[in-house]
């Protein structure tokens, strides 16, 4: 009983010392509402991962200790100061804003107590993403490492936990940034123009789950609405002889469907007269899935999922059309690079995650160009039940842009190396693995106007046979080939019908880029740019909509998607709908609303859908 006391005043200290942690942001650039909001004592406190959730868990996120040490150097015995995670430490939030290099290595350490109700189970460390190269150590035991810097990794650190003790974990993490091959998005050491602000470390939220030793490690599910079907597959721990999964569909808490299948194997069940998802109607299903081995249910995880489809369509003019839910639909909205001023990579709360989302809406938009860069599951999730739309592009990396001349190239691409292409495959297909079951993704993009462009077909065939449910868009503005689902041109600043293809849909993967620079709003008081730049937002709002009825006329002509550059200021970008702060919206919503939603629904009214 005194052991026991003694450590639930430790505990008490511990959490009181933490909490007292001197921590304020970072330098003096601008930045959101929200900001203010940022509890360090539990900075965002959400369940990370809406696609498969359980009741219990355990938040990491907080005031950790770092050190930035040159690479090469062992567990650091002492420490610089406090780092408020999951913001990268070249971030406002983070309270430190330093640049790491590529020389050296950005260490953590935390102590935590796993609960007493947890002592009998298996406990899983999991990592939303750290950016790029991640080692961890439990209790001084290295446990496992990640390469890869936009999606989820685990372990279990179950044997390496002490009883009865506080636990230490630490954390390595070691990003060449623009110095290496490694997917990296727009992220340079030295931004400027289309480059933004490094991003090192641990950027998403860190936490703690009990399991059982047989437990779900992933649910995947796939809609058939002209069967209407939904496909659960289910995979489990290896731990799972004599196991089975049980499946429930549910609406409302009424049970639509249920059934039973393997581990690894499909389940297939029945959704009648299915609630179809759409941007106008974005209905999801809840799921809960349960592991049984031997008549014991010993994990129980909650899922969702929407009944939607997306395919190609040759119309009555012979123009390729791309569909939802087997009518025609043109797809219109914003280029998202998905940067915050003070968080950067992260959004600093839930709240300003879903903003963004939910003012695309407003703006009369269906559809969001994540741009070179993978959100936190959340995101997603946000996109799911607000009904929007996401093509999303596989972050670039590896050399520059090289366009090379004529409508297909059939010349040499990048010549990757053999590090620099296996990295590129792992990492894709674990963003795939990521977001397989989300309705608002429904076209990929490998590759961004030929940045890191390599081994074209081979890489859209993968795509397109490992996800065959979506779209593939082989190289938005980039160097095309006559495969894929789409020819995607780029064109700034007004759109043009710049290339054509009759086997495939056509679409305008960015143009605009209208800039309008709004005083105690800029990353930097001078160097701001856009493609084309205005003084007034009358002025800005006036060529928006002269582009878009330009737009309308090219839907006509054989465009059947489009992007606008861009949703956000971005650093020394000022070509946002909203300032880089999300504090002004620019130009007029009314009129922009008004012209987008005749854009979206141009080809719904056309054909009568």
């Amino acid at each position: 009983m005194l052991k026991k006391s003694i450590l639930n005043l430790c505990l008490l200290l511990s959490a009181i010392t933490i909490q007292a942690q001197p921590w304020q942001p970072a330098g003096d650039k601008i930045k959101t509402s929200w900001a203010d909001k940022v509890d360090p004592a539990s900075p965002l406190p959400e369940y990370p991962r809406p696609q498969m959730v359980r009741d219990q868990w355990l938040n990491l996120n907080g005031l950790w200790n770092y050190a930035i040490l040159p690479a090469g150097n062992a567990i650091p015995a002492t420490f610089d100061g406090k780092i408020l995670v999951p913001f990268a430490i070249e971030s406002s939030l983070s309270g430190v804003g330093k640049n790491v290099g590529i020389g050296n290595e950005l260490w953590y350490s935390r102590q935590f107590d796993v609960p007493e109700a947890w002592k009998k189970q298996q406990i899983l460390l999991q990592l939303g993403a750290v950016d790029w190269k991640a080692d961890i150590w439990i209790n001084g035991v290295q446990v496992g490492g990640h390469r890869g810097g936009y999606t989820p990794f685990s372990f279990d650190i179950t044997p390496f936990l002490k009883p009865g003790a506080m636990q230490e974990i630490v954390v390595r993490v070691w990003d060449p940034s623009n110095q290496g091959f490694q997917p990296r998005g727009k992220q340079v050491t030295r931004p400027g123009g289309i480059w933004y602000t490094s991003v090192t470390g641990i950027w998403q939220t860190v936490w703690l789950e009990p399991v059982a030793p047989a437990y779900i490690g992933k649910v995947a599910s796939a809609p058939n609405i002209d069967g209407n079907t939904v496909t659960v597959k289910t995979f489990s721990s290896e731990d799972t002889k004599d196991a089975f999964v049980e499946v429930r569909v549910m609406d409302g808490g009424k049970l639509i469907s249920h059934g039973r299948g393997i581990p690894g194997n499909e389940v297939l069940l029945a959704v009648p007269q299915a609630k179809l998802w759409s941007p106008e109607s974005p209905f999801l299903y809840d799921l809960e899935v349960d592991l049984i081995v031997k008549g014991k249910v010993t994990d129980r995880v909650k899922s969702y999922f929407g009944m939607r489809k997306i395919a190609t369509h040759r119309d009555a003019n012979g123009i390729v059309r791309l569909q939802l839910n087997n009518h025609d639909y043109f797809q219109f909205g914003p280029l998202d690079q998905g940067w915050w001023p003070d968080g950067l990579y992260t959004a600093p709360t839930d709240e300003a995650l879903r903003f963004d989302i939910v003012k695309t809406k407003e703006y009369g938009f269906n559809l969001i160009r994540k741009h070179v860069k993978v959100e936190p599951a959340r995101w997603y999730y946000h996109c799911d039940r607000e009904g929007m739309l996401v093509w999303q592009d596989m972050p670039s990396g590896d050399d520059g842009p090289d366009w090379q001349p004529g409508i297909y190239f059939n010349g040499t691409e990048v010549n990757r190396s053999p590090q620099s292409e296996e990295n590129f495959r792992r990492e894709w297909k674990e963003i795939i693995d990521l977001l397989i079951s989300d309705p608002c993704i429904v076209a990929w993009v490998p590759f961004n106007e030929s940045w890191g462009q390599f081994k074209t077909p081979e890489i859209v065939q993968w795509t397109q046979s490992y996800d065959p449910s979506r779209l593939v868009n082989p190289a938005s503005g980039g160097n095309h080939y006559p495969v894929g689902d789409m020819l995607d041109v780029h064109h700034y600043p007004d759109p043009e019908l710049s290339l054509l293809d009759g086997s495939r849909a056509c679409v305008l993967g960015e143009y605009g880029g209208i800039g309008l620079a709004i005083e105690n709003h800029l990353w930097v008081k001078d160097r701001n740019w856009g493609y084309v730049q205005y003084k007034t937002s009358e002025e800005a709002t006036d060529t928006y909509v002269k582009y878009a009825e330009k737009l309308k006329n090219l839907i006509r002509s054989g465009f059947t998607a489009a992007i606008y550059t861009q949703t956000t200021d971005v650093e020394i970008e000022v070509n946002g709908l909203m300032t880089y702060d999300r504090k002004v919206m620019k130009l007029d919503m009314d009129r922009l609303r008004k012209v987008n939603r005749e854009i979206c629904e141009s080809l719904t009214k056309e054909n009568g859908n």
